[in-house]
């Protein structure tokens, strides 16, 4: 006898949300099989699949379906329960409506979950889930929400995957010796992950398959187009788009106002500014292929709300802002910090001067903290250098020790080794950090105040960094097939 179940699947950190609803039979291998498509960390089920703990009332058996999961992921995820009421499909179709990003599948999604009552009832619980839980909202129309049929891929079950050593390595999980690891040559995370899918489930539609190895044909015959569309990817290599998107797309429902926050926001944004600025190197990289799906993927990174976006994160962000990815510096810190053109709207609001007045202070008592450096090195004749560490407060004074014969000079405090040198402070200097810190802060706030205006800007045309986002993921995933 087959049993209806539904799914619903949301990425946290990539914005990405599935929706499955299948006929599956009673030990649940399909469902277990989808679940691992996208590893889990926890998993929600309605309270009434569990045993009633409710005094005078008739214990239940567990569901079967409960059992499989626990079996299968009692180890890395975590199981809890929502309550039933939660479960409802009619909410379900209103978080549809209201988060589907704007786009020419968006129609066709709803209407494919139209009468998709597990699937609705799921997503219902999930979102709610997320809001109460995790403290996430997400904006209007600003989800990738895609209802995925059953049909049209293969499925493996988990002890063949395993065996196989399809996606691991049997002996140990940090070897990459699995089918997985040589294959995985994707200049990007959203290929990497799309890699790890098609692997668990590989594509069964032949027309499909057709695209692909046209791709592969076009690459081989065409050394000069394969490597220009490498070069032009790497520039994206270090950057994760869906997560940079969904960082963009999501907000606290209790929002905290902190200075961390807001330096995440801006680096978020320059971020953002550097991926749009790389799209027209690859869209010119694949201009003149023949294949269709690389023609596909040509179009969807020029598209041209793309270059309204460009447009809109330039008349807010300053040109020579730019933050280098792993720099943790004073550098970065001042890209962070000066990133913020003052736009039209806060000059009205006279938000110029205040922003203006923060940042020359922060400047000021930067200058203070290095001329104290300066002196303390003169006054004991030393060649203290001054270091920033953003982790550790501020400033940080630092000598090699083969530079000092004794011991340091009397107000030296919060001495530690680091290496070949001594790191250290004084009282004074954690004083204009402190200072310096307060003005910090200031800044940022201020300059996330605009960042926000710029996403509430910018979000109504997130469809296309959506659509960005899989067509660097399907490049990749083309060129690596050429490259086995």
């Amino acid at each position: 006898v087959s049993r209806e179940v539904g799914i619903a699947a949301l990425e946290r950190n990539t914005g990405d949300a599935v929706l499955i609803q299948l006929a599956d039979c009673q030990t649940y291998v399909k469902t277990i099989h989808h679940v691992h498509l996208h590893p889990p960390s926890v998993i929600i089920f309605p309270d009434t699949f569990v045993n009633s703990s409710k005094q005078h009332q008739r214990p239940q058996q567990e569901s079967m379906l409960l059992q499989c999961l626990r079996e299968e992921f009692d180890d890395v995820a975590a199981l809890e329960t929502v309550g039933r009421k939660y479960f409802n499909d009619s909410a379900g179709m209103d978080f549809m409506n209201q988060l589907i990003v704007d786009e020419e599948e968006r129609a066709g999604t709803l209407l494919a979950l139209g009468n998709k009552y597990y699937s609705l009832s799921a997503a219902s619980a999930l979102f709610k889930y997320v809001d109460a839980k995790l403290n996430v909202v997400f904006a209007s129309q600003s989800l990738r929400i895609r209802y995925r049929g059953v049909e049209g891929t293969m499925m493996i079950d988990t002890d063949t995957a395993v065996n196989l050593e399809l996606v691991g390595n049997r002996l140990s999980k940090k070897s990459s010796h699995s089918l997985f690891g040589l294959l995985n040559h994707c200049f990007t995370p959203m290929a990497t992950r799309l890699l790890r899918v098609n692997i668990l489930a590989p594509i069964t539609v032949q027309s499909s398959i057709d695209a692909r190895l046209d791709v592969v044909q076009e690459l081989i015959n065409a050394e000069e187009k394969y490597t220009s569309i490498k070069d032009a990817l790497r520039t994206l290599k270090k950057i994760d788009l869906d997560k940079l998107i969904a960082s963009l797309t999501t907000s606290e429902s209790r929002v905290s106002k902190t200075p961390g926050a807001a330096s995440f926001r801006v680096r978020q944004m320059l971020d953002l500014r550097s991926v749009i600025r790389s799209l027209p190197a690859v869209a010119t990289a694949l201009h003149g292929c023949n294949s269709q799906l690389l023609r596909v993927v040509a179009e969807m990174v020029s598209d041209e709300r793309i270059a309204r976006i460009e447009e809109k994160v330039a008349e807010t962000l300053n040109q020579d802002a730019n933050v280098t990815r792993g720099s943790a510096g004073l550098g970065s810190l001042n890209a962070r910090v000066f990133a913020v053109r003052i736009s039209k709207l806060f000059i009205q609001a006279n938000y110029d001067r205040l922003l203006d007045v923060a940042r020359e202070t922060y400047r000021e008592n930067v200058g203070d903290i290095l001329d104290l450096c300066k002196s303390l090195a003169s006054e004991h004749d030393l060649p203290y250098n001054p270091t920033f560490i953003e982790s550790s407060g501020g400033f940080w004074l630092t000598i090699r020790k083969d530079e000092l014969s004794g011991e340091l000079p009397r107000g030296c405090i919060n001495v530690t080794s680091k290496g070949v040198k001594w790191k250290f402070t004084t009282l004074e200097l954690k004083k204009r950090n402190s200072r310096m810190k307060d003005s910090l802060d200031e800044a940022l706030l201020m300059s996330d105040r605009i960042i926000q205006g710029l996403v509430e800007e910018i979000i109504g045309d997130v469809g296309a960094l959506y659509k960005a986002s899989e067509a660097v993921s399907e490049a990749p995933a083309a060129s690596r097939s050429a490259e086995t």
